[in-house]
């Protein structure tokens, strides 16, 4: 991101900002700049930004399964590598060092000097792997069922996930992930969660719904283990919302899948 001096007489530009959101969680060839302030103006609107993502995701994994007739746990892992890759592996280091500042004993303010520091431990790397190796499998038992729309939805519901824990933390400053947090309220939040309901229920029906549920939950509960640990939260708390998101959505919709 440039320096903020450059945009101090900037004025607020909704269609900017979100293409400065966008920007700033992947790696397409926009290069839309705006001020931290107005571009987290519309975090509430995340989720339907990566529900594009999650739609060129599902047509990499349609890709691969129908074209190229690789099995469903290939094709699981190559759908996970794209949207790591077309994100910027943007959430990983969050999901480390939340994780290293977890693991480690001592008030609030040693944990939070361990979740800040640069370097991983043990911890850090072991939840990445648990993470990312459940999300594989979620991926790969949706697509069992040949849910590929599963994959837009648990795309676009991390960042509900995302938003979730926003809602219910109090910031740690200085940040990113203050500005974020900060301009999250009970009203863009409920708004925004119901249009991606909405979306979900259209695209899946009830199992769509199913994996905004488990985004939700997942939210909360990483809102309530940051709460306990460090009080406040940062932007690395809210990357690990948003991959643990994408999990329990997948989760949910696997279990739902069963049932419904």
């Amino acid at each position: 991101m440039e320096d903020d001096s450059y945009f101090e007489d900037e004025e607020f530009s909704p269609v900017r900002s979100l293409l400065g959101l966008l920007t700033f969680s992947t790696i397409l060839p926009i290069n839309v700049f705006t001020s931290i302030e107005y571009m987290t103006k519309l975090t509430w609107c995340w989720p339907f930004l990566h529900l594009f993502i999650g739609i060129l995701a599902a047509i990499c994994g349609y890709v691969s399964l129908e074209f190229l007739h690789l099995n469903s746990f290939f094709t699981a892992a190559i759908v996970y590598a794209f949207l790591m890759i077309i994100t910027g592996y943007n959430h990983l280091d969050g999901v480390m060092d939340m994780a290293d500042g977890v693991m480690v004993h001592g008030e609030p303010e040693r944990k939070i000097r361990v979740m800040k520091d640069s370097s991983v431990g043990a911890g850090g790397v072991a939840t990445l792997f648990l993470v990312a190796s459940l999300t594989i499998a979620g991926i790969y038992n949706i697509l069992d069922y040949r849910f590929i729309l599963g994959i837009i939805i648990c795309e676009m519901t991390a960042k509900t996930s995302l938003i979730t824990t926003a809602l219910l933390s109090k910031p740690l400053t200085p940040g990113i992930g203050s500005y974020f947090i900060n301009e999250t309220n009970p009203a863009n939040y409920f708004a925004s969660t119901f249009i991606v309901a909405c979306i979900a229920y259209l695209l899946c029906g009830l199992v769509g719904l199913c994996g905004v549920i488990g985004a939700m939950i997942s939210g909360l509960i990483i809102a309530t283990i940051a709460k306990r640990n460090f009080v406040l939260a940062n932007g690395d708390v809210l990357g690990m919302s948003n991959e643990v998101g994408r999990l329990f959505s997948l989760l949910f919709m696997a279990v739902a899948l069963y049932f419904i």
